[in-house]
């Protein structure tokens, strides 16, 4: 069984590595030049509206409750980015790829910003309404703005299946192994059976929250995300701080690693390259088309507003969780090697903060992952339901989710993370044909926004100020804009 497994992850492997070296890595990052270029630098010349529109008050839904606010939307995709990506994703690009796959996730973070900003601002666009508030996402931005549904049932297919089973199958491996590894280093016995009990045990609290609706997943992620990001956060600065003498080391470790200049654990420059954007790519999520989902569930008054709010989270999970995770395995002084990726993380706090830390660890991923089980689900479920309307589709989603989440949990690594490289990869593909052909109804959005925001007004959207956008199904014109707050005006 075990030959039959490496055979299986060698071949998907093999094929996941050609993809994104000649064709993923290549579209991203040029689309994603190609993005900041049309759009002015947006992602940067911005940076300040993020902030304000964070704050942004929702809207009344179609049900005649109060909507998501962006905030919550905000949550609901930091709960999908920042999981395990942010902790053994890093991990992993560092063990394969060396130090310098860091300044790529950096770099690659700045650029596929415009790329985020983009897709989040098409799905408040092209958002639907649907009783419990709005849905969208790329499919719906295909259909209705492309009139390419076919291409919208290929991507909501894909989704579905790399985040409602593939990378739910990921977040439950790693609350498993956590918990199993924890268990271990307090003198437990941990066979086969742990895993599994972990795995049931998820299951049945999973199922609470997801057979509750989209109002219930945004209240938990509201209330995880900003706990464990910040628990998270401050144990990986203590022992930065600790180590604080190494941190100039560090940065000429990234960098020269970055270029060739080092080679650590056999990368070459492609490897340390291909590892910093795709394991980049799996903690942002930006061009991927996820965040979209969670941003179009947002009453706000211009589709703008959410477009920047989800560029913010690509640059606080790249720039500064991320960040946190590279500068605690690297002033600890790792011992390189692929083998050992899911371990580096857990091996840096315990050798700056002591064997609790190891606990402590468990208890961050435990939340990370689950919260990003969260917003997995929403995904998937967005997508099933454009794709039918049917109730009982919808509920056979939500049992193939839940056995998902018991199988991932005693599954192994190497097949699991293999899976979700070559699953994302496809998706983000997809996404980024669609995004290229829409960039100019962006460009036509941003103009509106910026121009209400000069005339110091907090800008209000209606389709019937862009009439020549087709496809538009919610933006009715029932609002005007309003006095802004007073928090400054946008860039010009």
């Amino acid at each position: 069984m075990e030959e039959v497994n490496q055979l299986a992850n060698d071949l998907v492997t093999s094929f996941t590595d050609v993809f994104w070296a000649w064709i993923l890595i290549p579209v991203l990052a040029g689309l994603s030049v190609y993005f900041t270029i049309r759009l002015g630098a947006v992602q940067l010349r911005l940076l300040p509206e993020m902030f304000r529109t964070l704050r942004s008050k929702p809207e009344t839904a179609p049900d005649g409750k109060k909507a998501i606010s962006s905030f919550q939307a905000f949550s609901i995709s930091a709960a999908a980015r920042i999981g395990t990506g942010n902790v053994v994703g890093v991990a992993g690009a560092i063990a394969v790829g060396g130090p310098g796959a860091v300044l790529w996730m950096w770099v690659m973070g700045l650029l596929v910003g415009a790329a985020s900003f983009v897709e989040s601002t098409l799905g408040q666009l092209y958002k639907v309404r649907d009783p419990s508030g709005y849905r969208g996402g790329p499919a719906y931005y295909m259909q209705h703005g492309l009139n390419a549904r076919w291409m919208g049932v290929i991507f909501a297919v894909a989704i579905t299946v790399t985040f409602g089973f593939v990378f739910n199958a990921v977040q439950s491996n790693t609350i498993a192994n956590a918990i199993a590894n924890s268990a271990g280093a307090a003198g437990y016995a941990t066979t086969g059976w742990v895993t599994a009990v972990v795995g049931l045990l998820l299951v049945a609290v999973t199922s609470m929250v997801v057979f509750g609706g989209v109002r219930r997943i945004a209240r938990v992620a509201q209330t995880l995300v900003p706990f464990m990001a910040v628990f998270y956060i401050l144990m990986a600065l203590v022992v930065v701080v600790l180590n604080v003498d190494q941190v100039p080391a560090v940065l000429d470790r990234i960098v020269q690693s970055a270029f060739g200049l080092q080679e650590f654990a056999g990368a070459t420059l492609g490897t340390v390259i291909i590892q910093g954007v795709r394991r980049g790519m799996f903690s942002n999520e930006a061009g991927l088309g996820s965040a979209p989902n969670a941003g179009a569930t947002a009453g706000v008054t211009h589709p703008v507003k959410q477009g920047l709010v989800q560029t913010l989270g690509v640059f606080f999970d790249t720039l500064i969780v991320c960040s946190m995770t590279a500068f605690l395995i690297l002033s600890t002084d790792p011992t390189y090697g692929a083998e050992r990726g899911p371990l580096l993380t857990q091996e840096a706090l315990e050798t700056g903060l002591g064997g609790w830390s190891l606990h402590a660890l468990t208890l961050v991923l435990l939340l990370l992952a689950f919260s990003s089980i969260l917003g997995n689900f929403y995904y998937g479920q967005a997508n099933v339901a454009f794709l039918t309307e049917n109730r009982g589709v919808m509920t056979g989603f939500k049992v193939i989710f839940l056995i998902a989440t018991f199988l991932g949990s005693i599954g192994t690594v190497q097949i699991v993370w293999s899976l979700a490289d070559t699953a994302m990869g496809f998706m983000a593909f997809v996404n980024l044909m669609a995004l290229a052909p829409l960039v100019g109804v962006v460009g036509l959005v941003l103009k509106d926004y910026v121009a209400q925001r000069k005339q110091g007004l907090d800008p209000v959207f209606t389709r019937d100020r862009l009439p020549q956008l087709r496809g538009v199904q919610c933006w009715d014109g029932e609002q005007e804009p309003s006095a802004s707050d007073g928090a400054g005006k946008a860039g010009s």
